[in-house]
């Protein structure tokens, strides 16, 4: 599932702000941590905005901003030097505009394929995969959009069968009950959240009205709101609201964006009776039943995988963004919609990135539940066996992955793990404790290193350009940071890559950071990671020079 970068913090602080002294504020969100309320409106961080549109690529010694250093490395170790080799990142995802301005130019063809023809020219049973897979999709060009969440989808199978009358303590009927209170509650937070959250499209929708009243037209900018003095309480009040979302980069589409996303939660998530696989048509019990879905590598909601891939590879020729790898493939394999992916499908969205050539698997997504997590286990072995690296995002319920379930992961249910798997956590801008983001998941044993995840600008459908947040960010800069070492020291082995992204990190080892979360608190930042270190892209190219020179043993 692709779980967006939580608002509820900020938007507690707006029903706050607009409620009647004796109504309580609102309950956060499920598995998302509350953000205390500043007590005072924010002014706009004017030094901060001027870096925010890549801020992700700076370097925190010559920038004094926690980024990648990826700018400093192309000006200091790659300027003059040519990539050796064009490296190939599958986008196992929601899908990609793979007509992007800011992309086209860097998207996988299978040169084998005929596009259009209707044929499966290259024998490898897709037919016009000319590039990817779209494995939500049916053979008539119809496209899954909503699914269903994991646990809806176990308790909807389980329901009949276990509430039967005589059903009794069968095997499979052993976890309904546990099943069975999980799915009702967190049901009841998802209609409590969208209650919530209308809430707040109302109050904002107040206050800008009052704001506009006072200023005059339609124009609201941070600037302007900050330079009413008005004194009356309705005016101050709707001031400390507006700026505090300018400061966090919270806009009203942004609000609904986010209303949207919790009502489908509702209507399709948590909604064991409604099932959208038909439009596929694959025998969904057969995990045989391999060659199914459609080439149309967009789908019908693009917007997560698009930004995905413009953080690896958006081209880097002054137009809207630049990606941290310049000589780099974007492979589209659609197989998330919105709501929870299918074990299936993941585990054959692997098979096709391996298959066809892919060096590193970005996976963005992730779930608490896998039935069939056999199924994805020997797809992620296949993929192993055959040196391709894989990177996965950790997560957004800023949970403790140590005590906490996320699939897919490096772990296989029989024993034994992955070799070529890296756990991304999400960092964010923050300076002083602030440096995790409060979103993510974290793990001393199960995530290997954090990335810049937080507030991120990349390509989106159409053309467009918007930041968003979430682990789902942050994998992505660490797939680009592999493609990148692997474009200019091909000799590396995919195992060495993913030592050196690790080895290289850069270690905080006094820092005592906020930890995401209910429990909160400060922790050591090195407890929070295996690493103890967030990615630095100049470090990482540096230590792959050294070690591409030593000889082999």
């Amino acid at each position: 599932m692709k779980k967006p970068f939580p608002l509820f913090g900020v938007l507690a602080f707006v029903l706050g702000a607009c409620a009647p002294a004796q109504t309580a504020r609102p309950a956060s969100a499920p598995s998302v941590p509350a953000t205390p309320a500043p007590p005072a409106a924010r002014e706009p961080d004017q030094a901060l905005a001027a870096t925010s549109r890549a801020w992700w690529l700076l370097d925190e010694a010559s920038d004094r901003v926690r980024g990648t250093s990826a700018d400093r490395a192309y000006r200091e170790l790659l300027a003059g030097k040519q990539p050796k080799k064009t490296v190939v990142v599958a986008i196992i995802d929601s899908g990609v505009d793979v007509g992007h301005e800011d992309l086209d130019n860097n998207v996988w063809t299978n040169a084998r394929e005929v596009a259009g023809n209707g044929r499966d020219d290259d024998g490898n049973g897709y037919v016009d995969d000319v590039r990817g897979w779209n494995f939500i999709g049916g053979r008539d060009g119809r496209n899954v959009t909503h699914d269903t969440y994991e646990l809806t989808r176990i308790y909807g199978r389980l329901r009949p069968r276990c509430e039967a009358a005589g059903a009794g303590p069968r095997t499979e009927c052993a976890q309904y009950p546990r099943i069975k209170a999980e799915f009702e509650q967190k049901r009841a937070e998802a209609v409590q959240m969208r209650q919530q959250i209308r809430g707040v499209e109302a109050a904002v929708s107040q206050f800008s009205s009052v704001l506009r009243a006072e200023i005059g037209g339609d124009s609201l900018t941070a600037e302007r709101v900050a330079r009413v003095q008005a004194p009356r309480p309705e005016v101050q009040r709707a001031r400390q609201v507006f700026l505090q979302m300018s400061a966090e980069g919270i806009t009203p589409a942004l609000i609904a964006k986010e209303r949207e996303g919790v009502e489908g939660r509702v209507e399709y998530g948590f909604n064991p009776d409604f099932d959208p696989r038909p439009i596929v048509g694959d025998n969904y019990a057969d995990p045989r039943d391999r060659f199914y879905g459609n080439p149309n590598v967009q789908g019908p909601d693009a917007e997560h995988g698009t930004h995905v891939a413009g953080i690896v590879g958006a081209e880097r020729n002054n137009v809207g963004v630049d990606g941290i790898a310049p000589a780099v493939r974007i492979m589209s394999i659609r197989a998330v919609p919105d709501g929870d992916e299918r074990d299936k499908d993941v585990a054959n969205a692997i098979r096709y990135a391996v298959d066809n050539g892919a060096n590193v698997i970005n996976m963005s997504f992730g779930k608490s539940h896998s039935p069939e997590k056999k199924l994805v286990d020997d797809a992620v072995r296949y993929a192993d066996g055959r040196g391709v690296l894989m990177v996965h995002a950790a997560g957004n319920d800023a949970a403790d992955l140590d005590q906490e379930n996320n699939f897919p992961n490096r772990d296989y249910a029989g024993g034994g793990s992955a070799r070529h798997w890296i756990e991304v956590g999400a960092s964010a801008r923050g300076a002083g404790d602030s440096l995790v983001a409060v979103f993510s998941n974290y793990g001393r044993k199960r995530v290997d290193v954090f990335a810049p995840g937080a507030d991120i600008l990349s390509t989106v459908p159409g053309n467009r350009y918007e930041s968003n947040s979430g682990t789902s960010m942050a994998a992505p800069v660490v797939s680009g940071l592999a493609a990148l070492i692997m474009a200019y020291y091909p000799q590396l082995s995919a195992d060495a890559v993913r030592q050196i992204i690790l080895d290289s990190a850069t270690r905080y080892p006094t820092l005592r950071a906020i930890r995401p979360g209910r429990a909160g608190g400060r922790v050591a930042f090195s407890e929070l990671s295996v690493t103890g270190g967030v990615v630095n892209a100049y470090a990482a190219l540096r230590m792959a020079e050294q070690r591409a020179a030593q000889p082999r043993q």
